[in-house]
């Protein structure tokens, strides 16, 4: 497929790219800074301005496209992840402004030229328990797409309004429009460095919901949305499948959630991020728990 990544050079989208280009899909990456790999067209744009956005998606991607003579390739897909990407980064007002404004833009363009799969990062904080001032505890576990969506923070609000934004634009239009709620993204590096502490210190993990998503597997989730077509409108919790720390599932909900109610039977390690939505519908199969990169000391 031919692929315009918004935001392929920040943390996530750095492992992402190179994922969809193993798989043969050309990307440009359309991103302030460009990302360092020699597989990928880069093209510096701000989303916040709409005309760059729709220029960008009638571009060619490079002077290869020249040679047949025959215009611009259309693409076959957008994935949007370029936003602010937390709060405390930039003013209140101006995470939500690029957030939501950068989103309507590309969605907008690519529905407007007739690009009939969107996929675009929401997020855990949709939830409201990662930035809630003070401790906010699930309403319920595992938690679900159904979970209410009432954040307090600038950030998860922005990507609830993303995921309006994206429910209009594919009711307008009956293409295949996608959102990912992406729980912490670790690479590969961080779980040498953290996972350690995260065992010694599991409350460190709360405002995650104890859980983590490999960047490496959110790549294969983006390509399974890419390869999946007909869902609408649709979001999904994006997570790995075990927590992230090395207490069991009854001793996370003893010691953390001993007054949540617990709606099924859960797994030994089973994440409270449930995945199951992912899994079902698009195939996700998790491919580097993080008990292949680290040892757990209580094994």
């Amino acid at each position: 497929m031919r692929i315009l990544f918004t935001g392929g050079s920040g943390k996530a989208g750095r492992h992402v790219v190179p994922y969809l280009l193993d798989r043969g899909h050309r990307v440009v990456n359309l991103d302030l800074a460009p990302l360092d790999d020699a597989r990928v067209d880069n093209l510096n744009a701000d989303i916040t301005d709409s005309g760059q956005v729709f220029n960008a998606m009638t571009a060619y991607a490079g002077f290869d496209e020249l040679e047949p003579g025959t215009g611009v390739p259309r693409f076959d897909a957008v994935v949007h992840f370029a936003a602010i990407p937390r709060i405390l980064l930039r003013p209140d007002n101006e995470t939500f402004r690029i957030n939501t404004l950068g989103t309507y833009n590309v969605i907008e363009a690519a529905v407007k030229l007739g690009i009939r799969k969107v996929i675009f990062a929401s997020s855990e904080t949709t939830y409201g328990i990662c930035f809630a001032d003070g401790e906010r505890k699930p309403e319920y576990l595992p938690v679900d797409e159904a979970h209410p969506t009432v954040p307090e923070d600038s950030y998860g609000m922005s990507k609830v309004v993303n995921e309006a934004t994206a429910r209009s634009f594919q009711r307008r239009s009956g293409f295949d429009i996608y959102g990912l709620r992406i729980n912490n993204v670790i690479e590969p590096q961080d779980y040498a460095r953290d996972f350690p502490r995260y065992f010694e210190a599991p409350e460190l993990r709360r405002r995650n919901f104890f859980a983590y998503i490999d960047a490496r597997d959110l790549g294969q989730a983006v390509d399974r949305c890419l390869s999946t077509d007909g869902l609408g409108f649709e979001v999904f919790n994006i997570a790995n499948d075990d927590h992230s720390v090395n207490l069991t599932t009854d001793e996370l909900i003893e010691q953390f959630y001993p007054d949540v109610p617990v709606r099924r039977a859960m797994g030994r390690h089973e994440s409270f991020y449930s995945n199951a939505k992912a899994r079902q519908m698009l195939g996700f199969a998790e491919e580097h728990n993080w008990r292949h990169h680290v040892a757990d000391p209580r094994a």
